[in-house]
């Protein structure tokens, strides 16, 4: 059997972005969840894919909205991939002060993100204890501004690439 603790400090050096995956409920509420499963998957057509976890409160949103963003954190936007990455009420409470938007393609858009990449739910699969959405790329919006954010072993920090 594997030893998890491994398999969790192995992935963890495996440096990505962190994501917020939003979407409106039912009733209108912006939801969403902090992602660092998320990757690029076709070019044609636009595919991505993000994994939320089946017992996170925003998975059953998200598969039922068939629309989302994915926004692209900011190293200045710490504070907003904590506020997403809450749970029920305490999430709410953390999120209601934020600067979401409405896109033109009704999605809750996050401002100050680098990247946002709208979608459509184009498949769903299973995926252990995750869900595999992958969504067709309906726009995207990119500001040069910004610093992406990181996350590696256990931390997020500011991208320090060469430009």
């Amino acid at each position: 059997m594997l030893n998890e603790d491994l398999y969790k400090k192995a992935l963890g050096t495996f440096a990505s972005g962190v994501t917020v995956v939003t979407a409106y409920d039912s009733q209108g509420k912006v939801t969403g969840l902090t992602a660092s499963a998320f990757s690029a998957l076709s070019m044609d057509p636009a595919l991505v894919l993000v994994c939320p976890n089946y017992s996170s409160d925003t998975y059953p949103i998200l598969s039922k909205a068939k629309r989302f963003a994915i926004n692209i954190l900011s190293a200045e936007q710490t504070d907003v991939a904590f506020a997403f990455a809450k749970k029920g009420e305490a999430k709410d409470a953390a999120i209601s002060g934020l600067d979401i938007s409405c896109s033109s393609l009704e999605n809750p858009v996050i401002e100050g993100a680098v990247t946002v990449i709208e979608c459509q739910l184009w498949r769903e699969y299973e995926g252990g204890d995750h869900a595999i959405l992958v969504g067709e790329v309906e726009s995207i919006k990119i500001d040069d501004e910004q610093t992406p954010m990181v996350y590696c072993q256990g931390k997020m920090a500011a991208w320090q690439g060469s430009n």
